[in-house]
């Protein structure tokens, strides 16, 4: 079972005041690029992995998805989920993705965002997915980026034009990471990019667009500690079909 951090009071309470959590998907600075990996959602299907507070899910009824399942571990993330939606098409239901099962050919859109890192086994979740999708049907998911959450252990350092520095860790060596992210022993599981791509292409996935999140000019200058985000990618973008 994947560790429940969420319902952790302290981690909860932090990360409820993230922007992304406050304002929701327009806050997401990487959430244009993703967006631009989605099909037409008209009359689609579409399972939410990891679904948190239901931004995703609201938005992509209001884009034309006929219903919307969302899916997450936390108690607390699905309550504040069906507590500010009225959508009857938008269902909601706890799940712990490392046994999730689902029915064959249920969904035309399977979307995640920063949920998988917290998965022991990827290749369990990508094989239940890529069955309950439809022929053709899309999954489109970001998770943190191997880099980032390699070079996240040691923290930054400063070069001698004080610029912040990430020391990669380890980045060949897959497996838990721990960290201390609002709450101590936070459990995250690293893979490079190479395992991750190659789990969905040896699953039956056609890989359509692989994204590395950078913040625009336009978004740095609205939001300046987006900067630092030149240095090393922080988000890994993935579109894939069955």
């Amino acid at each position: 079972m994947a560790q429940n951090i969420y319902d952790n009071p302290d981690f909860f309470a932090g990360y409820s005041q993230l922007p992304r959590q406050v304002e929701g998907l327009a806050a997401a600075p990487e959430w244009p690029a993703l967006r631009a990996m989605l099909p037409e959602l008209a009359g689609k299907r579409v399972v939410d992995l990891g679904c948190g507070f239901g931004w995703f899910a609201r938005w992509a009824r209001s884009a034309g998805a006929a219903a919307v399942l969302g899916l997450d571990l936390s108690q607390a993330m699905i309550a504040r989920a069906r507590a500010e939606t009225t959508d009857a098409a938008i269902r909601y239901a706890i799940a712990d993705l490392d046994t999730l099962e689902l029915a064959a050919g249920a969904f035309d859109l399977a979307y995640s965002s920063l949920a998988f890192h917290y998965l022991a086994d990827f290749g369990r979740l990508a094989r239940t997915v890529h069955q309950a999708l439809v022929p053709g049907g899309a999954f489109i998911f970001s998770i943190e980026h191997p880099i980032y959450m390699a070079a996240s252990h040691p923290h930054w350092t400063a070069d001698e034009d004080g610029r912040k520095t990430w020391p990669v860790n380890r980045y060949a060596i897959e497996g838990e990471r721990r960290t201390d992210w609002f709450a101590k022993g936070v459990v995250k599981y690293h893979r490079t990019i190479a395992t991750t791509l190659n789990t969905l292409i040896e699953t039956g996935f056609a890989l359509r667009r692989v994204g590395e999140f950078a913040p625009s000019a336009e978004q740095i200058a609205a939001q300046p500690s987006l900067e630092e985000e030149l240095e090393r990618p922080m988000m890994l973008l993935v579109s894939a079909q069955r």
